[in-house]
């Protein structure tokens, strides 16, 4: 099962809204084959690895990460019936499908079917594997995780605005790495309007070209419609991808005239909720949901981080934090809004890790799942 979860790692950042998986098929002490799933709509990973194994799969054991579906009306057929014609005496699971179409199904018609099933073999690894397709269909909105780049102090910018670059180049190509296995990247109007920034992964040596590199959704959240049309983030010239494109938040305060212009420019402009005068997050973020955006990762600035961490829809956190004191009350905190009147009312982060990214140092962790419930 290690191996079949290594496996599945493999389709990190290509295969959502679906889930990663990896199958190994073993007869007696050898494995005769093995395989993962590579993006939506190709085969399956069961069926690859079966196909792998050939007449060599009867009799054997399917050790595979993820229940494995008996659904039809999708792009693929179900996996149930190859894995009963094809002889398999065992199949091990590691978890089940939190799809309520598949979940405990699939398990079931194999039983039926005279096939031993184990299931939990490795599931904590296998679920945090698939935290944000989990996440996402439990909730109907994407798993979200709170980035950003601060000096050791906990400031973000100058109280200019001033925030290029805090940290080093190695954490900066971290950083766009982890944009290029996200659904979709989030700022705010503020962002935009300081850094004017194109928001795309940018890999190697420079803007990504090729079709290797997969670019997020690119979501700007503007309950005003302050946006310029000639910003970056709004350019046709950026690289695209199957989910990119540009979608700007607004709400009904925005004037009539800038949503028609800017969606002459081919941009989506959506009209949402408002939540104390701005865009609500949690309508956003399940309008992006409905859209199959399972990952976002949200690169905001302190005002749009605090408004997700007060709606408790923030996962995880990740903070890259250079060696440097900036200092001042006026220079821009990592959270903004206001502080909590005690301490009882800080939120707590659990499953805590650190690592050096060049000169910088990565922290990560989770928040509390408070939010998790589909509302």
């Amino acid at each position: 099962m290690a191996l079949a979860v290594r496996l599945a790692a493999k389709g990190r950042g290509r295969t959502s809204p679906n889930p990663m998986v990896g199958a190994v098929v073993v007869s007696g002490r050898r494995i005769v084959g093995q395989s993962y799933h590579r993006r939506p709509g190709g085969p399956h990973a069961e069926v690859l690895a079966l196909r792998s194994a050939g007449g060599r799969a009867r009799g054997a054991t399917l050790y595979v990460t993820l229940e494995p579906c008996h659904h039809t009306g999708k792009r693929t057929p179900p996996c149930v019936p190859s894995i009963i014609a094809s002889g398999l005496r065992r199949v091990v699971v590691a978890m089940r499908d939190p799809n309520p179409l598949v979940s405990g199904r699939g398990l079931s018609l194999l039983r039926r079917a005279g096939i031993q099933v184990t299931i939990g073999c490795l599931r904590e690894e296998a679920e945090r594997l698939n935290e944000m397709y989990c996440h996402w269909m439990r909730t109907s909105r994407p798993f979200v995780i709170l980035k950003a780049a601060m000096t050791l102090d906990g400031k973000i910018a100058t109280a200019s605005g001033e925030s290029r670059w805090i940290t080093g180049e190695a954490a900066r190509r971290h950083a766009h790495r982890l944009r290029s296995e996200v659904d979709a990247v989030m700022v705010g109007i503020g962002t935009v309007l300081r850094d004017d920034p194109q928001l795309t992964a940018r890999l190697a040596d420079g803007p990504s070209k090729g079709p290797r590199v997969r670019q997020p959704l690119r979501v700007v959240v503007d309950s005003t419609l302050r946006i310029s049309p000639a910003a970056r983030v709004l350019s046709p010239g950026v690289p695209t991808g199957p989910r990119s494109g540009v979608v700007v938040a607004t709400t009904a305060r925005a004037p009539k005239a800038r949503i028609e212009r800017l969606r002459a420019k081919g941009v989506s402009v959506v009209v949402l909720p408002a939540q104390h005068g701005r865009v609500s997050i949690r309508a956003c973020l399940t309008r992006l949901g409905r859209m199959g955006i399972t990952g976002l990762l949200l690169e905001g600035g302190s005002e749009l981080n605090a408004s997700a961490l007060r709606a408790g829809l923030v996962n995880r956190v990740l903070f890259y934090i250079a060696p440097t004191l900036l200092g001042g009350r006026d220079a821009k905190g990592v959270i903004g809004g206001r502080a909590p009147h005690r301490l009882a009312g800080a939120l707590p982060v659990t499953d805590l890790q650190t690592q050096r990214i060049g000169s910088d140092l990565l922290v990560e962790g989770a928040l509390s799942r408070r939010g998790d419930r589909r509302q």
